[in-house]
């Protein structure tokens, strides 16, 4: 994928702009800019003016009532637009460190797309100031905590609001700057709440669901590594082949199992390492004892079987999150075509937190696969023909790889603490007004740390893939795919000889990994 800036395409003046994964992808960690289409923009205004009409003479949450438990009071008309300004500086109560900006784009783009549904009553105004910002890489600071993930984020997202009513703070250019100060610079007119827009900008799932887009980016790259590193690990041992074969992977009806075991066949297209049964085992044999393993380990073996059920959940997840992105999120739903307005609990960020759950657990699999084939390549007691630790110097005074396998493991296994659901973990709170929510974001924050993690064990794992390359020379004889991720590698990370510090290269290989070119050919297949 190409790294240009472009302005993203969207549909048809009748039509919702809808943003794929790829589109997400280029604005979000890339930094296109965005358009507001014009049919969006008669959906926006369409919403407002029905409900600026709308509202006179009715008593409707979040306009002339209290907010929560307190929507039992009446606001005086002298007091409305006091009240929007009210909840937005009240509920600016967050904690911790502030998200970093990439998080902060995906939120303001998630809740960009839900005022464009038409269906949350905000003024143009408020619309457009996103946009701008957005394209300006002007981002609210906002802190990692408070959100319960029920009325949605309110916290974080009355930190986004704050901003735009030209109060709190900003990430600009690197810095933690005052709003005024930056908006004076860049010529911005903050927005003045209109009807319910203060409500509007907090009462959604916008956090949690940029922060969750930004994770399902990064999982599939982490899938596409784990995929080449698999079929080169198989290489290197000279594994039979026929464990992704399509007979033995197409007699299991899984689409995820099916489709890892094509893909890594065509990524091992062109090796001269791996072994086929047929030509060595299909025939009579007078030995009784195999020198070479008739069948790999699980972690070689069972890649397809592993791996599989990561693709299928990575992949509905990306449904989940999708839909998410453009649905209509907040509360009460506004909508002109009945010409009404309806109170529920569109802010409830259940389904993206179980994805997060989900995605969480089937990342630390990943991230266990990944290890255990390092472990593999590091014990010459189990794989017999590579030194201990990859070690190309003298045993005892040197130690190759020993150090780096700590890493991994224990980087591993915070992996699975974090694991556990958040989905689960609802507590009441607001005068038991919410007493049930979902802790989306904290879900999605954790799936964040496991993914963080995951490039660290697949950092080295490439490291001690290549390092076994050396050891046994082959590197001429791998597939091109993985004689080109071999390449890639040893141009970051030399080969290790005598030993030196090594935390510096195991960053740099991880930068690699989460900034590299990739075709996400495997992402092409439909659900």
């Amino acid at each position: 994928m190409r790294n240009e800036q472009k302005y993203v395409s969207l549909r048809p003046k009748n039509q919702r702009t809808v943003y794929s994964l790829n589109d997400i992808e280029r604005i979000v960690l890339h930094g296109a800019p965005i358009t507001i289409s014009e049919a969006d923009s008669h959906r926006v205004e369409a919403s407002y003016r029905f409900l600026e009409e709308f509202a006179r003479d009715k008593v409707i949450y979040g306009i002339n009532t209290g907010f929560g438990p307190m929507a039992q009071y009446r606001i005086d008309d002298a007091d409305l637009q006091a009240l929007q300004y009210n909840i937005i500086r009240s509920h600016s109560s967050g904690a911790g460190q502030p998200f970093a900006e990439v998080y902060v784009r995906a939120a303001m783009l998630a809740r960009l797309c839900t005022f464009t549904q038409g269906k949350s009553g905000v003024h143009p105004s408020t619309v457009k100031l996103i946009a701008e910002l957005i394209n300006k890489q002007i981002y609210p600071y906002i802190p990692e905590h408070g959100s319960v993930g029920a009325s949605g984020d309110l916290v974080q997202l009355a930190h986004m609001a704050l901003v735009l009513i030209g109060e709190g703070q900003v990430l600009h250019h690197g810095q933690v700057k005052p709003t005024a100060e930056v908006f004076k610079a860049e010529g911005i007119t903050p927005i003045v709440p209109h009807v319910r827009d203060g409500l509007s900008l907090v009462n959604g799932t916008a956090m949690m669901t940029g922060v969750g887009l930004v994770n399902l980016l990064h999982a599939r790259r982490l899938l596409h590594f784990a995929l080449l590193a698999s079929v080169m690990v198989n290489e290197v041992v000279e594994s039979y082949d026929d464990f992704m074969s399509e007979p033995i992977n197409g007699s299991k009806r899984h689409t995820g199992q099916r489709d890892v075991a094509a893909a890594m066949r065509k990524l091992a297209s062109g090796g001269n390492r791996m072994r086929k049964r047929e030509v060595e085992m299909y025939h009579r044999h007078s030995e009784q004892v195999f020198d070479h393993k008739v069948q790999p380990y699980y972690s070689l073996r069972c890649t397809p079987q592993v791996l599989g059920p990561v693709l299928d959940t990575l992949r509905y997840a990306e449904q989940v999150l999708l839909n998410e992105l453009h649905s209509a999120d907040d509360n009460p739903i506004v909508d002109p075509e009945t010409r009404s307005v309806y109170h529920g609990g569109n802010f409830h960020g259940d389904y993206v937190s179980l994805e997060m759950d989900k995605m969480r657990i089937a990342l630390t699999r990943l991230t266990m696969l990944m290890e255990r084939q390092s472990n593999y390549l590091y014990n010459s007691a189990i794989n017999g023909i590579l030194p201990p630790f990859l070690n190309m110097a003298k045993l005892g005074l040197n130690y190759g790889m020993q150090a780096m396998q700590f890493t991994q493991t224990s980087t591993t296994a915070e992996c699975q603490t974090l694991s556990n659901s958040m989905y689960v973990h609802s507590i009441p709170c607001n005068n038991d007004n919410q007493d049930i929510v979902s802790m989306g974001t904290n879900s999605a924050l954790l799936t964040r740390r496991v993914v963080d993690n995951a490039y660290q064990v697949m950092a080295i794992h490439l490291i001690a893939l290549a390092q076994a390359t050396d050891c046994l020379a082959i590197a001429s004889k791998l597939a091109p795919s993985t004689q080109k991720i071999y390449e890639q590698i040893r141009q970051i990370a030399p080969v290790i000889v005598q030993d030196t510090p090594h935390y510096q290269q195991i960053a740099a290989v991880e930068q690699y990994l989460r900034s590299s070119n990739i075709d996400f050919e495997l992402w092409n297949t439909p659900l």
